[in-house]
């Protein structure tokens, strides 16, 4: 049976990085995404970078770097990285191109993309995927997978054979609705890293920074609740006790959540990256999609929501801020 083709829209970090490991395992992979960042594949090609094992890198000439969603014409699987809020204009773009038969696959944040999907691509199986771990563009042409950590998507055979081929760990899963709100937890975060200015495991390793995220998953956990969403468990730690093990002193907490500080030095969010690179963040669909849940059932949750602001805020008037003044801040809101 001949390999599968793949394409991937929107390849940013995590797209480059899914690519990039199916390119170099052999795999017909056809890159999309901005023309910088094509570019840049055109004339530097890719590395995969991790401090797990040496890096991998693929010459120019073993790329397919594109602008247009016509590069997925004839791709048996399209892998779609685009930001959330760009994913109904993206399927639009991406309808007429292709194949018969192609199966759709969101890696992307946020909670909704899957169905945004499915009702512009009524023809095509959709997927939901979802990457456990962090993934930044270190310089252009350089993505680096910062922690270990499996892929999950909803069951497909061949999909998970290629990229177990590619030396992608992932797992299929039945209950892909309850593993993207259990990884919506963990990306609250992404917005405390952001802000912080540091790499995630020092961030991490700051009680004050933990403090923070523990006033955001408690709102959230409560928001799931009057919404009747029961977050899948995906490490150690059952979700409604991780506020409580992020609030421990910091030489507690080291010795208690160890696995959540088996970080890359240099890993960094990707919402930090955006605000490096002036773009805008997934905001909106991250804590933004908690004060929105939460007003759906008649609560609030106003430290999600003043960090919505700040990052807000950020995108045009960059500012870091220790644990302290953020904890403070959050504190104030609520």
């Amino acid at each position: 049976m001949p390999k599968p083709r793949f394409a991937v829209l929107g390849a940013g970090s995590i797209g480059c990085h899914l690519g990039g490991h199916l390119a170099a395992a052999g795999y017909d992979v056809a890159f999309i995404g901005r023309p910088a960042a094509m570019g840049v594949l055109r004339e530097r090609g890719l590395t995969l970078s991790t401090s797990l094992r040496p890096p991998v890198h693929l010459a120019p000439d073993r790329l397919t770097a594109a602008t247009g969603p016509e590069a997925a014409a004839g791709a048996d699987y399209v892998l779609v990285t685009v930001k959330s809020a760009g994913t109904e204009a993206a399927a639009e773009d991406l309808a007429p191109h292709l194949a018969p038969g192609a199966v759709v696959v969101s890696f992307q944040n946020g909670l909704h993309n899957p169905a945004t999907l499915r009702a512009v691509l009524p023809g095509h199986t959709v997927l939901a995927g979802m990457v456990p771990y962090n993934v930044v563009q270190s310089e252009p042409g350089i993505v680096h997978q910062g922690m270990p950590g499996r892929l999950m998507t909803e069951p497909d055979d061949v999909l998970g054979a290629a990229f177990r081929e590619a030396g992608l760990a992932i797992e299929a899963r039945t209950d892909m609705s309850e593993v993207q709100h259990a990884k919506l937890l963990m990306n609250l975060n992404n917005a405390i890293n952001a802000l912080s200015g540091l790499p995630l495991r020092d961030q991490l390793g700051r009680r004050a920074y933990r403090r923070c995220l523990a006033l955001c998953q408690r709102e959230a956990l409560a928001a799931f609740r009057a919404a009747g969403i029961t977050p899948a468990r995906l490490g150690p730690t059952a979700p409604g006790v991780t506020p409580h093990v992020l609030g421990l002193p910091d030489a507690l907490f080291r010795r208690v959540a160890a696995a959540a500080l088996r970080i890359d030095a240099h890993a960094r969010s990707s919402m930090w990256e955006d605000l490096q690179r002036s773009r805008p963040t997934e905001i909106d669909s991250l804590q933004g999609e908690i004060v929105a849940l939460a007003a759906a059932h008649g609560r609030t949750a106003p430290a999600n929501a003043r960090l919505a602001a700040l990052v807000h805020e950020a995108e045009s008037r960059p500012r870091t801020w220790t644990g302290p003044e953020l904890h403070a801040e959050l504190r104030a809101a609520r």
